[in-house]
Formats: structure tokens, C-alpha cells, sequence
């Protein structure tokens, strides 16, 4: 178990250390969603059943998650949009700190609905980006490549005819770099 436990710390931070800014928010949000979760699970049931330490450790993690998403918003670049994310997030922090005191599912529950919306608005708006760079930049081998690598297809050589990539979301895990190519301009 020792050995699984390292080799899967060690992808994680190979993940995490090779990950552009927009995988990184993408993984932020997914370990916001596995901590609500884990937290549902620990107060589902009885008095009996419930573990309130996992639940509280799970929650200060979630609570955790949406400070991170608050302070790397740049609201003077990101404008009212940016502004309305502080809002939000702060409203899902309170909600967070409630259901640790009440020691209720409902308010966790609710905060993990409105993460995985985020996340899903947030990987159709990377994949639109994605799609628009690759229609503008068809010449670029290095981001073909990087699609063909993330989709887990081979690549083809340069003097063969390449196919117009369709780039859909992962909700498994989050994608590994894409080689020279970054959303970040």
C-alpha cells in the first residue's frame, strides 16, 4: 500500500509541477469537488455513522480550495466578472463554514453543485480556445502534436494530410502539458 500511496503522490506532483495556469485551475476545482464530497459521505446516515473529523478536516479542505480561487482572481484584468467570482466564492465559503458548524450534508452538497458547474464552464471555455487557436493556427505541428498526445493518438508525419482535431473536455483527470502550447498569452 506504501508504494501505491507513493507512486501516486509522485504523479500528482508531477501533474501539478507540469500543469499550464488553466489545468491548474481545472485541478483546484476537482479536489474542491473530491473534499464536498468525502465530506457528504462522512455526515450521510445516523448519528452513528457519521465521522465528524473527516467531515470537518474535509470541509477547512474545500473551504481551502475556495480561498485559493479567491486570491488568484485578478479583479483590476478580470473586471465585474472577476468581481462576481469573489462574490460567489465568498457566499460558497460561508456556506462551508455553516454546514461545519451545523454539521449538515445540505450546504457542502450545494457547494459541490456549483463547483462542478464552474468546472464544466471552465473546460468548454478552454476547449472553445483551444478550437479557435487550432482553427487559426493550423500550421502549428507542435500543438497538433499536443492534442494527438492528450487524446493518446499517434502522430502522423508533416507531409501527410492532418485531420481537423475535435477536442472534447476530460472529466477523469486533468490533462498533462501540451507541450510548447499554452492558453497563457
Amino acid at each position: 500500500m506504501e508504494n501505491r500511496n507513493n507512486a501516486q503522490y509522485t504523479y500528482q506532483a508531477t501533474q501539478i509541477s507540469t500543469a499550464t495556469k488553466e489545468q491548474l485551475l481545472l485541478i483546484t476545482y476537482d479536489i474542491g469537488i473530491k473534499a464536498c464530497r468525502t465530506a457528504e459521505a462522512a455526515l450521510a446516515g445516523d448519528d452513528t455513522k457519521k465521522d465528524f473529523g473527516l467531515a470537518n478536516r474535509e470541509i477547512i479542505r474545500a473551504q481551502e480550495v475556495i480561498r485559493e480561487l479567491m486570491v488568484t482572481l485578478n479583479t483590476d484584468r478580470g473586471g465585474e466578472m472577476a468581481k462576481s467570482l469573489v462574490r460567489l466564492y465568498d457566499y460558497m465559503y460561508q456556506l462551508l463554514v455553516d454546514a461545519n458548524i451545523k454539521k449538515e450534508p445540505d450546504n457542502v452538497r450545494t457547494v459541490r453543485g456549483m463547483l462542478e458547474e464552474l468546472k464544466e464552464t471552465w473546460e468548454g471555455a478552454l476547449v472553445q480556445l483551444l478550437q479557435d487557436y487550432q482553427t487559426a493556427h493550423p500550421e502549428d505541428e507542435d500543438f497538433r502534436a499536443a492534442i494527438s498526445e492528450l487524446k493518446g493518438e499517434k502522430t502522423q508525419p508533416a507531409d501527410k494530410p492532418q485531420p481537423q482535431l475535435k477536442v472534447q473536455p476530460r472529466t477523469q483527470a486533468a490533462p498533462q502539458k501540451a507541450g510548447s502550447f499554452t492558453l497563457a498569452g
